[in-house]
């Protein structure tokens, strides 16, 4: 079996994928499926009550966000210290950064658990809106943040956490509509910032391809469509080009870590 199929095959197993009808937008297909991956919930983590009540927006967001936590490579892969992990990002996010909330709407753990993040941020992706996180500077209200657990300048990427990642930009991006080659981008292309580190960040045209080739599986088991295509095209922008990342990153490294 080659490994692109295998891994595919890995991916509809671990989603839990269901074949529905094919909706059209945009030049490419979405599968009305049920994708959504195991995501453990702020209260099965223990997250403390944010501050304020998050601001939620009634639109989608048009690029995902990969960032590592830049910790430690913890061996440990238990759900237990991904819960662990969670906690400690608040606490840090709320405390030592003053903001309301732990910052990312999700996190990943080298085991490859997910934790829902920023409160509220669960039922919004699921309702197709947007939780406003604190994950990028000047881009919070148009972005959704995956932080994954580690720091990636030189060590690889942990399987585990590989396939998780796959898993969940597979979910946002049929949640939202979002094409992978232009949606998922690294934090580095807003901010002035090493993460998502050297080697996570190489692989992120992977990541795209992953992505999309689990999005064309989903769509070719599923149902033919029928009906009126959807109006309009998926909420997307273009990313942004080389010289706006320079615009949008000058000077940023000391405004990292600061809530817009």
């Amino acid at each position: 079996m080659r490994e692109g199929t295998l891994r595919r095959d890995v991916l509809r197993g671990m989603l839990g994928i269901v074949a529905a009808d094919v909706m059209m937008a945009g030049g490419m297909m979405w599968a009305n499926a049920d994708v959504t991956p195991k995501v453990y919930t702020r209260r099965e983590w223990g997250a403390v009550p944010p501050r304020r009540p998050p601001r939620v927006l009634d639109r989608a967001p048009d690029h995902i966000i990969v960032h590592h936590t830049a910790s430690p490579n913890a061996s440990d892969l238990s759900r237990s210290h991904a819960f662990e992990l969670s906690r400690q990002i608040q606490r840090y996010h709320m405390k030592s950064q003053g903001w309301d909330d732990i910052g990312e709407q999700l996190t990943i753990s080298r085991g490859g658990h997910v934790m829902e993040g920023r409160a509220g941020s669960l039922p919004t992706i699921q309702q197709g809106r947007l939780v406003v996180g604190a994950q990028s500077l000047h881009h919070n209200d148009h972005t959704i943040g995956i932080e994954n657990e580690g720091t990636y300048e030189k060590e690889d990427v942990p399987g585990r956490l590989w396939d998780a990642l796959v898993g969940v930009c597979f979910w946002l991006c049929t949640a939202y509509r979002l094409d992978p080659s232009v949606a998922i981008i690294g934090h580095r292309d807003y901010n002035d910032t090493d993460c998502p580190g050297d080697v996570l960040y190489r692989r992120l045209p992977r990541l795209r391809a992953e992505v999309a080739r689990a999005l064309d599986d989903a769509a070719s088991h599923a149902d033919p469509p029928h009906g009126d295509p959807p109006h309009g095209d998926p909420p997307h922008a273009d990313p942004p080009s080389d010289a706006r990342r320079r615009l949008t990153s000058r000077h940023q490294r000391r405004l990292h870590g600061h809530e817009k």
